[in-house]
């Protein structure tokens, strides 16, 4: 890697994004699409922006991000919290800010499992009376 490249691994929910900060323009990409084709919703840009905004480096650097497994909601928080965490190599100063606001921790919630002789993860089969 080259002495200016930041690297994050962000998790959330199935998904995984490796994250790649470098010095540049603004532009994101991720799995080799720009934000805005990759992620349809403005709702999950927002997300993916966040700790960009909030260190005011949203200018400063090119992002590119690979990601893969679970869906978009998941795939958009696996990228926040990979930029996030690249940012922190980027300078140390920033952990405080990050931190408050939540993007340095892996959200934990995962789908619950299926039980057995019932029809989800808490949904019963319908009782019948007679």
């Amino acid at each position: 890697m080259a002495e200016n490249t930041f690297c994050g691994t962000g998790r959330r929910k199935e998904a995984v994004a490796r994250v790649r900060l470098q010095a540049g323009d603004g532009s994101i990409q991720i799995n080799q699409r720009s934000i805005n084709e990759y992620f349809s919703s403005d709702v999950l840009i927002m997300v993916v922006m966040q700790p960009l905004e909030l260190t005011g480096t949203e200018k400063s650097f090119s992002i590119k991000a690979n990601v893969e497994g679970g869906g978009p909601s998941g795939q958009a928080g696996a990228v926040r919290h990979g930029i996030a965490r690249a940012l922190l190599q980027y300078d140390e100063k920033l952990r405080p800010a990050l931190r408050k606001n939540g993007f340095l921790t892996r959200d934990p919630r995962a789908k619950e499992r299926k039980k057995y002789g019932q029809k989800g993860a808490r949904r019963k089969f319908q009782f019948t009376k007679r």
